[in-house]
């Protein structure tokens, strides 16, 4: 076995007495999942990797921004300290503070672990890392790779090391494969259905580590790729797994609103329009030309990035137009600042703007909210393991509590590193029965000798109180839940139906009576969809059609039994919201941006 570091020899050499070899299926190619297969290969195991589509189709991908982690040599200032304070901040209060220390202070582990499976980060004139200061960070500590598109960089290498471990015969690939079931031995997950090619298929293991991403095709706009449809959040949730903080979720201001393509019902190519440009100068204004944020927030189009989302959704709420969108005005940067000024500063949204037909220095941007990032997902603990034994998540279709109610920028690839390698460390510890001599843990190789296990709570069980239907899944998953019984449909279902009824009634705005309109549609849907079962004719979009509907009833319950507002999870009927309010929104808006929006 090739990659095990000497401080390993011990965990090694236990591994080479395991026959045969005990295998771990990754279902998901984002980060998590690649580089959790990376180092269950390194360490013996026999590794199997399925994806919906391509290697590259994931979110992390898209990703613009960076990773945030304090390196062995900081920036002046930094400490692990201040990146745990940092990160329980943006979180409102609702992170699990000894899962925020563990990512805190292991980043710059699975920092050097991705140096070694070839990411080259970005690098300042002295030579050492280049450490970009983002929002609500108090100190310069992300890293980026070829600046604005730190997650194609690190996809290309990981993807990279992958094939060669591929070649190797050391990890096996199973492409354009949808996972449609978690095969389960009594209590245990062993093993994953899937569709491949028109067949029904299986592969058994030893464990499953979920590593699906996120699921922003819930939503009108969203910066997530078509592939984000909340497939392990399903794939869990029947198989019993708890989840948690399924109200949570992140809304990106500013992402282009562009044309559908034929048959997408509303899919599109994301592209996200960073707060830089604002920075720059980039106002915002509505379909008559007005700009509207310096009457939502003293910073306007400065303000951070939920209250601008806020903002833009009130305005069109206001107007009467909650699935439209506004303008992004750029031009008067290029007025203020020369000729060629945006093509220099942001050459990469300058072609991807240009490729959509838009030239940004003479005309406006059409922007809209767009769903960014869920908080919430899969109950795990610290070891990323689920309530059902032989599962694990890991990355965005998990929740470990590291992220709160509001994710801290740049925070999210570092989840999927730490806790996918956490996941595998837990699997050779547990899993896979290899415990050294002196009984301390096995190590997966992250940097330059890997990370013991660090012990900490068990398992989450079942039901924590957390999850948002409570009691009445696991063994009967078959049976509908209560709130799913057959009801008669307003309109026929469609993913675009449903995508417009998440961002008119459970988007970035929402109320009592706004969510109560959304689950009576979605019961409605329910009843004829049956999105807790899985589909039996075997098409995968109507799979991943059941799968955001089931994901929708699960946000749009959990955002029901939230009465108050709390970090990206706002309501306009919250007891904050409704008390002491000098200044109304017209009839036509039941929310109140004032009151909100200065003191978010």
């Amino acid at each position: 076995m090739t990659g095990i570091p000497a401080t390993s020899g011990q965990a090694c050499a236990a591994a080479d007495r395991s026959a045969p070899r005990k295998r771990l299926i990754v279902v998901g190619s984002g980060i998590a999942g690649l580089y959790a297969a990376l180092l269950a290969a390194e360490a013996g195991a026999d590794v199997v990797v399925l994806t919906k589509g391509a290697l590259a189709d994931s979110n992390t991908f898209y990703a613009q921004g960076g990773i945030s982690a304090v390196l062995d040599e900081p920036a002046p200032g930094d400490t692990v300290a201040a990146h745990i304070s940092d990160t329980l901040t943006a979180g409102a209060g609702h992170c699990n503070v000894e899962a925020v220390r563990v990512l805190c202070t292991e980043a710059r582990h699975d920092i050097a672990g991705l140096v070694r499976f070839g990411v080259r980060f970005d690098q300042d004139h002295d030579g050492g890392p280049s450490l970009g200061l983002e929002a609500a960070h108090s100190a310069p500590r992300i890293l980026h790779a070829g600046g604005d598109a730190t997650g194609a960089g690190v996809v290309h290498a990981l993807i990279n090391a992958v094939l060669s471990r591929q070649a190797a015969g050391k990890i096996r690939l199973i492409g354009h494969a949808l996972a449609t079931g978690l095969v389960k031995s009594g209590d245990r997950v062993s093993g994953v259905r899937y569709t491949h090619g028109g067949r029904s298929l299986s592969v058994s293991g030893d464990a499953v580590l979920l590593a699906t991403g996120g699921a922003g095709q819930l939503f009108a706009q969203t910066t997530n790729p078509a592939v984000a449809t909340a497939d392990g959040l399903a794939l869990a949730w029947r198989a019993g797994a708890a989840v948690a903080d399924l109200e949570f979720f992140q809304f990106h201001p500013t992402c282009l609103v562009s044309a559908p393509r034929a048959g997408s019902e509303g899919e599109q190519h994301p592209l996200l329009i960073s707060e830089a440009v604002r920075g720059e100068g980039a106002i915002l204004v509505d379909a008559r030309g007005r700009r509207f944020m310096p009457g939502y927030h003293p910073d306007a189009e400065l303000a951070p990035r939920d209250v601008v989302s806020r903002s833009i959704a009130l305005h069109l709420a206001k107007l009467g137009d909650p699935n439209g969108h506004v303008y992004l005005d750029a031009t008067v940067i290029e007025q203020a600042k020369g000729s060629g000024f945006l093509a220099r500063r942001f050459p990469t949204l300058s072609a991807r703007t240009r490729a959509a037909g838009i030239d940004w220095t003479r005309e406006l941007v059409p922007v809209a909210p767009a769903a960014h990032y869920w908080m919430g997902g899969v109950t795990t603990d610290l070891h990323a393991r689920t309530s059902v034994p032989g599962l694990y998540a890991a990355g965005e279709v998990a929740c470990t509590g590291v992220q709160g109610a509001n994710r801290l920028a740049s925070n999210s690839l570092l989840e999927g590193l730490v806790f996918g390698r956490r996941a595998v460390e837990s699997f050779l510890a547990a899993d896979a029965g290899w415990v050294s001599p002196d009984g301390t843990p096995p190590r997966a190789v992250s940097a330059a000798g890997g990370l013991p296990l660090t012990h900490a709570s068990g398992a989450p069980s079942g039901d924590d109180g957390k999850s948002p239907l409570g009691a009445g899944r696991g063994n009967s998953a078959a049976a509908a839940p209560e709130w799913a019984t057959a009801a008669s449909v307003p309109i026929p279902f469609s993913r675009g139906a449903l995508r417009r009824l998440m961002t008119a009634k459970a988007g970035v705005l929402r109320n009592g009576v706004l969510l109560a309109e959304a689950g009576d549609a979605l019961e409605a849907w329910a009843g004829v969809v049956r999105p807790e079962m899985v589909p039996v004719d075997g098409d995968p979009r109507g799979q991943e059609d059941a799968n955001l509907l089931l994901a929708a009833q699960l946000l749009v319950n959990a955002a029901r039994e939230r009465i108050d507002s709390l970090g990206a999870h706002y309501r306009s009927d919250g007891p904050a919201e409704t008390a002491g309010i000098q200044e109304e929104l017209e009839e036509t808006c039941r929310t109140r941006p004032k009151a909100s929006l200065v003191h978010d």
